[in-house]
Parts: structure tokens; C-alpha cells; sequence
């Protein structure tokens, strides 16, 4: 297999026995050798059919255990060490490669998630709905950044914040449900409510909203 150096990020992810970069793998469901789980979403592995390790490893396997296989040379994501790994095909682990563009992007996005997780420290006193929306809208970004973001969306008091969240689709129902709660509570303190019909933001005891027309009830004293 050729190596593609655009699939490993890490200059030091080098395989030992063939000096070529090691390729960024997504880890396979299970662990191959005890089941115990990888500890990590991704890994590293040396796909150079020409390694020394890969090449000799074929014998090795059927002298010692009558069985067909060999080992390329892995390490898993943020380790120092590596370490043989039998694999049984030369296409063993080659599905599992990262797209080197795929990869720049959700390292860019993260980029942005770890800078939207700082500025929250902040956001409240700068008047900044920019990293609450930002963590709120990326359903990537961990639970517990969205969870605080949700929080912070009642300090923020900030009726523009209604907009882009009802134009959003959350997948975790958690998230909705929290941000929904926020956005009521925002409305109270500001008198306001929705149209029920339009969605559009109106007083409180409007009985005719201004935007669609539509008659509603009055929202009791």
C-alpha cells in the first residue's frame, strides 16, 4: 500500500522498523487481541506493505502458531509507545483510514468548540452570544460545554438568541429541552412570548399578533 503523509498529522507517528509515516485510523468496534476497548476513538498504524515488520512477520506467524497473519506497527492516539500489532491480510485496518480532508475539518471545528468553551467564562459580562450560540448549534461539541451554554443563555437575557435556536434541529433531546426552559424564562423576564402560528416574538398580552394577524389569548395577570 502506498503511504499517504497527509493522513498523519503527527510528525513523530513514524513506524520504527521502515522510518514511514504511521496513517490515522479510526479504531475498529471492538479490541482485536482482548476485547477490552481501544481507550481511544483513534489510532495510528503503519500501512507500508515493504516494512520489515509486516514482510517478516508472515514466516514468523506460521513457524510459531501454524497460522496465517503478521503484524504492522501501531500506536494508539496520544501514546509515546507503539507496538506490534497481527493483523490477518495486508487489507486488515485499510478501511479504517481517516480522509485527510474530513480529518482538517473536524480539527478545525474543534479549534472553534475549544475557543467557544473559553469565551464562555466571559460571554455574560462582554455581552457576547456568539460562543453560547456557537457551542448550542454544533451538536459535536461536548455535552458538558452545551450544557453550561444552556445555562448561560438565561444570564445572557437576550431575546436574539430565539431565532437561530428555533431554526435548529437538535439531536439531543436533553439540550432541547433545557434550551426550551431557557428561552421561557427569557420571555418572562422581557414580557414577551411566541405567536403560537408565526413564531414571532410579541407582548405578552398581545390579544392580535402584529405579525400574522391571528387572534390569541391574552396571557392571564
Amino acid at each position: 500500500m502506498t503511504v499517504d503523509a497527509k493522513n498523519n498529522p503527527e510528525d513523530d507517528y513514524i513506524c520504527p522498523h521502515c522510518n514511514q509515516p504511521l496513517i490515522h485510523c479510526n479504531t475498529p468496534p471492538f479490541h482485536v487481541g482482548d476485547g477490552l476497548g481501544w481507550g481511544a476513538e483513534t489510532f495510528y498504524i503503519c500501512l507500508n506493505d515493504d516494512c520489515s515488520l509486516f514482510v517478516r512477520g508472515w514466516d514468523y506467524i506460521e513457524t510459531q502458531y501454524g497460522h496465517v497473519g503478521s503484524y504492522r506497527y501501531m500506536r494508539i492516539t496520544g501514546s509515546k509507545e507503539g507496538t506490534p500489532m497481527f493483523v490477518g491480510s495486508p487489507d486488515a485496518f485499510t478501511g479504517c483510514i481517516i480522509d485527510s480532508e474530513s480529518q482538517q475539518e473536524d480539527d478545525e471545528r474543534f479549534k472553534q468548540e475549544k475557543a467557544a468553551v473559553k469565551a464562555l467564562d466571559t460571554c455574560v459580562g462582554e455581552r457576547n452570544l456568539a460562543p453560547i450560540l456557537h457551542l448550542l448549534l454544533d451538536e459535536a461539541s461536548v455535552l458538558g460545554a452545551r450544557e453550561r451554554a444552556c445555562d448561560l443563555l438565561i444570564e445572557m437575557n437576550d431575546l436574539g438568541v430565539i431565532d437561530p435556536i428555533r431554526n435548529h434541529t437538535f439531536r439531543n433531546t436533553s439540550i432541547e429541552q433545557r434550551v426550551n426552559m431557557a428561552i421561557t424564562k427569557i420571555l418572562h423576564a422581557s414580557h414577551k412570548k411566541e405567536c403560537p402560528f408565526c413564531l414571532e416574538i410579541i407582548k405578552a398580552h398581545a390579544v392580535v399578533c402584529k405579525h400574522c394577524g391571528r387572534e390569541l389569548k391574552a396571557i392571564p395577570t
